[in-house]
């Protein structure tokens, strides 16, 4: 089969792009404003990329036009299509399709799926809970919202197609998973996937991960989000609920204690097992800092977990990998086991280089981060906080996701930034004045509409040992480089 697929370079649409070809199906794409590391994968696997979004793609005659959620019906003021192969694909009657159903019907089918939802996290835990049955010799196909650095890849079939890139204990020497009123069916192949609660397509409003009937579905996480898509928290916890009714009663749901939002979702009805974690209470709980703790299952030590990541929401993290591999038979143990060797994914706390200043002292490091909701961009620097102790930590970010650019959270800035030294704000694009939502920091919050004139205020600001935390779920101009190179030159 030859698919294209419009949108190709999103985080989703690359992991499956990738999944196609490595299924034997001929793939090309299009996409507008390509950057890595999304573009750097597609090139590797060698498939076609053509820029933009014309008419003239037609003439490529594919089996499915597989369509992203990037693409719309919208006019530009001209009165032009913004997507004119969209229009082009609708007039002819051309065959075309969702990325989640295309993936549903042609990767998902025969597999247990073990599915990560969650405003917060749902790329790290995929990539821990991959981890995790990879090192247990499980072999997992995955779909990874990013680059988990253990694999170098977002996105694969599994099921014995790709070489294992870690020592695996034979089955023999896993250690019996915990009680479980549902036993797994034992011969389904694995598949793990982060969970999108963000739409579908154009002419699918329903979440993406409606598509995917998991087996074991993670619920991480959930508070308001996605403020172009979404009217308030009721109607994302409506999804989430769709989620949890695709779930057979053999089925696991795991579920963040933490979070009220989610003992909502799960009032409204819940037809499988459910195993809980964080909370005092919890199923799952954690006892110790985060980088080195005990995994306590009802009360009774199970497991203990020493790695290089910090922060509490990664010990939440790793508390819900945790819990859905037990599901698929891999006990806390091994898992804890496979955690110590895990090492997180692309842009997630990343450090992108180090540069010593003539003037002496410890050098300045710069991070790279996706984080951009206030709540994630608040654990983020909370964690590096924890790392990095009383050392200053300079936060670089711009508020670029379709919720912070309608303003929807701009009174929380001030408190996601708290733990700062200072702050640099892009403003650029914004209909409101993050000056004026910034204000309540004084003079520790700076703000511009230039990326270049940003680098130039952070580096004339920095100081030896500084913790420069660059944050955005965009490429950002390249500012890592940026800010780098000017650094080199001080």
């Amino acid at each position: 089969m030859h698919i294209h697929i419009l949108g190709i370079c999103g985080t989703f649409m690359g992991g499956l792009a990738a999944l196609a070809r490595e299924a034997g199906h001929r793939v090309t794409g299009c996409d507008a404003g390509v950057y890595p590391p999304m573009s750097d994968q597609l090139r590797a696997l060698g498939i076609e990329l053509i820029e933009g979004f014309g008419a003239d793609q037609m003439a490529l005659n594919p089996d499915m036009f597989v369509i992203g959620n990037v693409v719309s019906r919208a006019h530009l003021a001209d009165g032009t299509p913004k997507f004119p192969l969209m229009e082009a694909i609708l007039d002819a009657g051309a065959p075309y399709t969702s990325g989640p159903q295309w993936l549903a019907e042609n990767v998902l089918q025969g597999r247990h799926v073990l599915a990560v939802a969650g405003t917060h996290g749902k790329t790290t835990t995929t990539a821990m809970l991959t981890w995790i049955l990879e090192s247990a010799g499980l072999q997992p196909g995955f779909l990874v919202g990013g680059v988990p650095m253990n694999f170098g890849i977002s996105a694969r079939l599994g099921g014995g197609t790709a070489p294992s890139s870690a020592p695996c204990p034979p089955p023999a020497l896993r250690a019996p998973p915990l009680p479980t009123q549902n036993p797994v069916p034992s011969h389904l192949p694995v598949f793990v996937i982060e969970a999108d609660e963000y739409d579908t397509a154009f002419f699918d409003k329903r979440s993406k991960f409606v598509h995917y009937h998991p087996r074991t579905a993670v619920l991480n996480n959930l508070e308001f989000d996605h403020a172009d898509i979404f009217d308030d928290l009721a109607a994302i916890e409506r999804q989430f609920h769709h989620l949890v009714r695709t779930v057979p009663s053999t089925g696991r749901v795991v579920v963040n204690g933490l979070e009220e939002s989610l003992t909502r979702v799960l009032h409204q009805g819940c037809w499988s097992e459910v195993r809980s974690f964080g909370a005092a209470v919890s199923d799952f709980t954690a006892v110790g800092e985060p980088h080195d703790f005990a995994v306590h299952y009802q009360d009774q030590p199970v497991a203990h977990v020493q790695w290089g990541l910090g922060g509490v929401h990664n010990q939440l993290n790793a508390l819900a990998a945790i819990a859905a591999a037990d599901h698929v038979g891999v006990s806390p143990a091994i898992a804890a086991q496979a955690l110590a060797s895990f090492e997180n994914v692309k842009r997630r706390m990343e450090v992108r280089g180090q540069v010593s200043l003539r003037s002496g002292g410890a050098p300045v490091t710069v991070y790279d981060d996706f984080a951009h909701h206030p709540t994630a961009i608040h654990t983020t620097v909370n964690g590096l906080r924890r790392k990095v102790g009383a050392a200053r930590i300079l936060a670089v970010f711009e508020p670029r996701s379709n919720t912070m650019k309608l303003g929807a959270m701009k009174a929380q800035l001030p408190w996601s930034l708290e733990e700062t030294d200072l702050a640099f704000c892009h403003s650029g694009g914004l209909g409101w004045d993050a000056a004026d939502a910034m204000a309540h920091m004084g003079p520790r919050a700076v703000v511009s509409d230039s990326i270049d004139d940003l680098v130039r205020q952070v580096v004339a600001q920095a100081r030896p040992g500084d913790h420069i935390l660059c944050m955005s779920n965009g490429g950002f101009g390249g500012i890592h480089a940026k800010l780098l190179n000017l650094l080199q030159k001080q």
